[in-house]
């Protein structure tokens, strides 16, 4: 009795193996001349959510296999440094601004210097001419042997007077414009170091800004890497989560396919999982080198070629409508059409899950009419 439940056993298992070997025969060698097929596996592109800076992780908001949306907070890091950084620059930002005024004062004032400088000399400059023309007179009258020489003396000692006093001056004014023109330079460097604070101020915000860490795309998370309490270093990553709306079946083809195979040639992937849909996709990637294909290719005399691998993207709009129900990893079958020209077989007609309209109360299909 138990021999015999064995051998039934045993059946059941050769003719499941019979008949997935039947159905896989029938997917590929039952195709029109003109399409070409191999088994392959979703993937997605996958992307680290990481630190910008060192610090603190202090809180995580997802679980692995969550659906998270772009923009999503996911993380976020101790900002506590980072605040009282930015409250200490906002100070430097306030005494910055008040060395502005200072130095602006500061021009002001040796502005009104040099105006009084520069009435100085011309006061100096009109003592000096009426000291020239009194020593001009008096030494033209001392020629005609009128006066004394002691007023000539006179004249003469009032006249280098007041043209060194004129000297004094305009080297007073020289001085002013030095002075306004250090004052000016003050006010540049008060500036510069305005505007030095002000970049600091923005960096701290941007920091801050970055330490809470959301999520970059629609997607799904696939690993947490870190966790709440952990010390990070700038880079560290937290989170590893895949793109949902970059999404692609690899698999590899034979050197006579894949060299009919072009960028943009249309696809259609059906999974294991759901082989009752076939999905749209289009060739986005063909290897410009031969490799040794990979155990995931289904049978060994295939593996023992020589293949070229190729990526067949799902439109990025078809993805929006169920990237909800959208998962990676799943293996399936991709056919590409070598011919442009060749009809695609009707059990390779798109065929896709029903979606939601949300004005109406009932389902309605998605579909695309063959090519």
């Amino acid at each position: 009795m138990l021999k015999g439940r064995w051998l039934l056993l045993i059946g059941l298992v050769v003719a499941g193996v019979l008949a997935y070997m039947a159905w896989g025969a029938t997917r590929t060698d039952a195709l029109p001349e003109g399409f070409a097929a191999s088994n392959g596996r979703i993937e997605a592109v996958e992307i680290d959510v990481a630190t910008k800076t060192a610090g603190r992780l202090v809180e995580l908001h997802v679980q692995e296999g969550d659906f998270i949306e772009a923009g999503q907070v996911l993380a976020r890091m101790d900002t506590d440094v980072l605040e009282a950084q930015l409250r200490e620059a906002q100070a430097e930002l306030r005494r910055a601004r008040t060395a502005v005024q200072i130095a602006k004062s500061n021009v002001a004032q040796r502005k009104s210097e040099l105006a009084a400088a520069q009435a100085v000399v011309r006061q100096r400059q009109a003592e000096l001419e009426v000291a020239r023309r009194t020593l001009q007179r008096l030494e033209r009258l001392r020629a005609e042997n009128v006066g004394t020489e002691q007023e000539l003396d006179q004249a003469r000692a009032n006249f280098y007077s007041a043209e060194a006093a004129t000297k004094v001056a305009e080297a007073n004014v020289a001085g002013a414009e030095a002075a306004i023109a250090t004052a000016e330079a003050d006010v540049i460097g008060a500036e510069a170091h305005v505007e030095a604070v002000e970049a600091q101020i923005d960096r701290l915000k941007v920091e801050i800004k970055d330490s809470t860490l959301r999520s970059p795309r629609d997607g799904r998370v696939q690993f947490r890497i870190a966790y709440p309490g952990e010390v990070l270093p700038a880079g560290g990553k937290v989170i590893n989560m895949v793109d949902l709306s970059d999404v692609y079946m690899t698999f590899f083809l034979p050197t006579a396919q894949a060299g009919r195979v072009q960028i943009g040639s249309e696809a259609r992937l059906i999974l294991d999982a759901a082989p009752q849909y076939v999905i749209p996709a289009r060739v986005t990637f063909v290897a410009d080198v031969a490799q040794f294909t990979p155990k995931t290719v289904e049978t060994a005399e295939e593996r023992q070629k020589l293949m070229f691998r190729i990526k067949a993207h799902i439109d990025p709009d078809l993805l929006k409508q169920y990237i909800r129900s959208v998962k990676t990893g799943l293996p399936g079958m991709a056919y590409v059409r070598l011919n442009p020209n060749a009809a695609w077989p009707k059990e390779l007609e798109v065929r896709l899950p029903q979606t939601i309209d949300p004005d109406a109360p009932t389902t309605t299909p998605v579909s695309e009419p063959a090519s």
